[in-house]
């Protein structure tokens, strides 16, 4: 029953979540609200894993995901659920796309994509920032406004940004894996 389940979230996932990856994040988020698969921490460590290893964020977070819920059937369940949507549109496109491909309708809805798309990354991206760097839920419980603010992380997040400036001709892997080292040490 739960790779029914599976196939279906992970379907509407990947059939709604146009734009790559972190378009997904939304959908993950629901499932946190809606399953017990996994937790809002779980999505943030599945998001630092799938962010440092090769192929597709959205792939990689669907494969973890899955393999939380239901191990290795559920993630392979959950990927292949995810990526099928797209293989089918992609066929459904390639086979319209010669007919309709100087259609003005078709080149707005294009262009309108790109704006839903944008939207979905920036609301994903803005997630991601308010769950790495404060922590609502303990401002809730105790009022204090320092207890709002992950501070190590804030200041992280600050270091890297000021070094990402002074240096930008530094490889990005090599500012995840010092930030990855950094968190490992200091329990962020």
């Amino acid at each position: 029953m739960i790779l029914l389940v599976l196939f279906k979230e992970f379907f509407k996932t990947g059939l709604f979540s146009v734009g790559g990856g972190l378009a997904t994040l939304p959908f993950l988020r629901e499932m946190t609200q809606r399953y017990d698969w996994f937790s809002m921490k779980d999505l943030m460590d599945m998001i630092a894993i799938s962010e440092s290893t090769p192929g597709p964020i959205g792939v990689n977070m669907s494969t973890f995901a899955g393999y939380n819920a239901a191990g290795v059937l559920g993630g392979i369940t959950a990927t292949l659920s995810l990526v099928f949507p797209s293989i089918l549109v992609i066929i459904a496109i390639a086979y319209f796309m010669q007919r309709f491909q100087s259609s003005l309708a078709v080149q707005r809805g294009f262009y309108a994509l790109r704006a839903a798309t944008a939207g979905l990354i920036a609301g994903a991206m803005f997630e991601v920032v308010v769950l790495s760097l404060f922590n609502v839920d303990l401002f809730r419980q105790t009022g204090r406004l320092l207890s709002f603010f992950r501070l190590p992380a804030l200041l992280l997040f600050g270091l890297l940004i000021i070094l990402i400036k002074r240096f930008p001709k530094v490889h990005p892997i090599a500012f995840i894996l010092g930030s990855a080292v950094i968190g490992i040490i200091f329990k962020l």
